[in-house]
């Protein structure tokens, strides 16, 4: 879990992506508890409801899924589902922005290429 809240987003959005972050990043695999509204509220000091909200946002978008009386678990596929949206966000956010550049510049592709493997040589 990430330490320290931030005034960048909402609370309850970024306890939402914190859950997120830890089941993209494997901390927490398919089927596994997700850390309890208590637990959440008492680790961040923020109110259970923030938690709450944060946590049903995963619920809606089919990340997590709730178990009655026993707690919030992950969902199957929430990883791979994750992974996915995260690709297309990176390619609308960075790529698309990129080649529109390097087309403004008479850039190929190619050349965009090798400017991207020499500085991961670095």
């Amino acid at each position: 879990m990430k330490p320290i809240l931030d005034e960048s987003l909402p609370i309850f959005q970024q306890i939402a992506q914190i859950v997120i972050n830890d089941i993209v990043e494997g901390h927490l695999k398919e089927g596994e508890q997700v850390p309890s509204e208590n637990e959440l509220s008492n680790f961040y000091n923020i109110n259970r409801a923030t938690v709450r909200k944060g946590l049903q946002t995963l619920v809606d978008e089919e990340i997590i899924y709730k178990k009655r009386g026993i707690g919030m678990f992950v969902m199957e596929g929430a990883k791979t589902k994750l992974l996915d949206e995260r690709k297309k966000q990176y390619r609308n956010e960075y790529i698309v922005p990129l080649l529109e550049e390097a087309k403004r510049l008479g850039m190929s592709v190619e050349t965009v290429m090798k400017l991207i493997k020499e500085e991961e040589k670095k």
